[in-house]
């Protein structure tokens, strides 16, 4: 079966819409996810609330492989003097580990 350009053009259009989709969901998910669980009480994308703004610590942990691990943790276990003498409160078992991982990969990406 021979396919008409407009038909490879519909297809190739369907793909690409698919696949912003995916992405743009992954960013949708972690600003949902800031929002339902009060993250952006305390923090701004792009300023300073109470804690650091997510671009400001995306930037800090920039090349860092370890920084998912590490922020993964502070934001379960809370903790101060790194940002400032403010603390940042526990968020487990509140908020689940899914969804912390899912929260400090969104606040990484921040800055892209």
């Amino acid at each position: 079966m021979k396919y008409s350009t407009p038909m490879s053009l519909a297809i190739a259009a369907g793909v690409a819409a698919m696949v912003f989709s995916v992405s743009s969901s992954y960013a949708a998910t972690g600003a949902e996810l800031a929002q339902k669980n009060g993250c952006m009480a305390c923090h701004g994308i792009d300023k300073k609330i109470l804690g650091p703004a997510f671009k400001d610590v995306a930037k800090k942990y920039k090349g860092n492989a370890d920084a998912v691990a590490m922020l993964s943790k502070k934001v379960k276990e809370g903790g101060s003097g790194v940002w400032g003498a403010i603390p940042m409160p526990a968020n487990s078992p509140r908020v689940s580990d899914t969804d912390i991982k899912a929260l400090v990969e969104f606040v990484l990406a921040s800055n892209n």
